[in-house]
């Protein structure tokens, strides 16, 4: 009986080991997966203020706030008229700047004040052509108009006065400003000598545009 109960007991120890001992990891040669953290996307916070203070906007709605012109900005965007009328509004005022200048606008004014503003432009070129005929006439607007007996309104050697806040002198001022420029040609081109056309001086001279009341030579 001894010998059975040792054997016995023998077993019972041998199971006990193999159902209680810590299990071994499985070796294997296959690698471990790596595990990848996942990351949120970087979202950019734009400025809100630039260096100088003023607000800053990106990204895709940025372009449909456009930027507020300044008003010179806007006043260099509008084109300036082309027709004599629009150019006349542009430059109508009291004061013509400068003595040629008013010496121009004088003789618009005597001589073509009721004219049309095409009439007043060719008067005009008249008296510049003079100015850059090369020696025939003096080479200067006052110079023009104080020649021995070119404009009767002219005596002396001093302009008379005009009225300065009249429409008619503003006018004038304006269409002086235009033919000095160069701003706007007129019909009679070269003209060098008008008359009104109640009147036959008998000039043998080619005839060149007869405009309102005045007539146009070369």
């Amino acid at each position: 009986m001894l010998p059975s109960l040792r054997s016995a007991l023998l077993i019972c120890a041998t199971l006990g080991a193999i159902s209680f001992a810590p299990a071994r990891a499985q070796s294997t040669d296959e690698p471990l997966n790596t595990v990848t953290v996942a990351s949120l996307p970087e979202v950019p916070v734009p400025d809100l203020l630039d260096p100088d203070g003023e607000p800053q906007l990106s990204g895709p709605g940025a372009e449909a706030m456009p930027a507020v012109e300044s008003d010179q900005q806007q006043a260099l965007a509008i084109k300036p008229s082309t027709d004599l009328a629009g150019l006349v509004a542009q430059y109508r005022a009291a004061d013509p700047g400068s003595r040629e200048l008013e010496c121009l606008a004088t003789g618009v004014y005597f001589e073509a004040k009721s004219e049309s503003l095409s009439g007043q432009l060719a008067v005009g070129h008249v008296i510049a052509n003079r100015a850059k005929s090369g020696g025939r006439f003096p080479p200067s607007y006052c110079g023009v108009l104080f020649q021995r007996g070119q404009f009767s309104f002219v005596r002396g050697h001093s302009l008379p006065s005009v009225p300065r806040s009249a429409k008619q002198w503003q006018t004038a001022v304006a269409i002086a400003k235009i033919v000095d420029q160069d701003l706007k040609q007129s019909q009679v081109g070269n003209a060098l000598f008008f008359h009104a056309r109640y009147v036959s001086p008998g000039w043998h001279l080619k005839r060149v545009a007869a405009i309102g009341n005045h007539i146009f030579y070369r």
